[in-house]
């Protein structure tokens, strides 16, 4: 049953093999809007983004619907944000042989410092084995905010964790679409551009398109299965073109 909290609608859904969207609907926000967390259930679980502190029981309890949350091995995230890593510390005290998961950056100026278990951090094209699995790190400084950003691919089913880029607002989507979400995403940016735009810009999604996802997780809305290069290379077409 996908449905793991009927009161806020929180769902948890397989998307690929062993990969996992929890989904925590925040109808409230202007047109709707969700958190998503995204869990790679291997021999070293692996969990990414935490989701806001106050969500953190809607979210432990989705993943205790496929494994129990103590044994999570990994807790990942993109940058430094509350949706991000806001309930770091609470999954950390869940689960305590984790360890945070992040880039250099971010555990230079967050990590190292926010929690008492030292962060692995990730190197651009660094690879973390799961088991089964194996997630690589690609840095993606400012793209779309913060300069400790970036992002993971799980290399097996090319599902690329790609968290704020192409964010959809409302707060009911299906688990996967495959219909094109770079309109609804452009929709949003004309709403609230939370884009850096810059000369790294173009070249970090086009290392991403290098990987040539088949799946695009996405942080916030539907996840997204298909041509995922031509989707990342028709965003940063996008972005050149300026201010929506």
């Amino acid at each position: 049953m996908p449905i793991t909290h009927a009161e806020s609608g929180t769902r948890i859904d397989e998307i690929e093999d062993g990969i996992y969207r929890v989904s925590v609907p925040v109808p409230e926000a202007p047109g709707g809007f969700t958190f998503n967390q995204f869990l790679v259930a291997d021999e070293e679980p692996l969990l990414f983004h935490t989701g806001p502190r106050r969500s953190f029981p809607l979210v432990r309890d989705a993943v205790a619907t496929v494994l129990p949350p103590a044994r999570l091995r990994w807790i990942a995230f993109s940058h430094v944000e509350g949706d991000e890593c806001g309930s770091l510390r609470e999954w950390l005290d869940a689960a305590p042989h984790a360890a945070p998961v992040c880039s250099r950056v971010a555990g230079m100026v967050y990590a190292e410092d926010a929690t008492e278990r030292a962060p692995r951090v990730l190197a651009d094209g660094d690879v973390l084995p799961l088991g089964r699995r194996s997630v690589r790190w690609f840095d993606a400084p400012h793209v779309p905010h913060g300069w400790e950003c970036g992002y993971l691919g799980e290399l097996a089913t090319r599902t690329l964790l790609c968290g704020d880029l192409f964010t959809q607002a409302g707060a009911r989507h299906p688990p996967v679409t495959e219909s094109e979400i770079l309109g609804p995403s452009e929709t949003m940016r004309a709403s609230m551009d939370y884009f850096a735009r810059g000369p790294g810009t173009r070249p970090a999604l086009e290392r991403l398109a290098a990987f040539e996802p088949r799946l695009l997780a996405c942080m916030h809305g539907a996840a997204y299965r298909g041509d995922g290069a031509a989707h990342l290379r028709a965003l940063a077409d996008a972005l050149d073109a300026g201010p929506r």
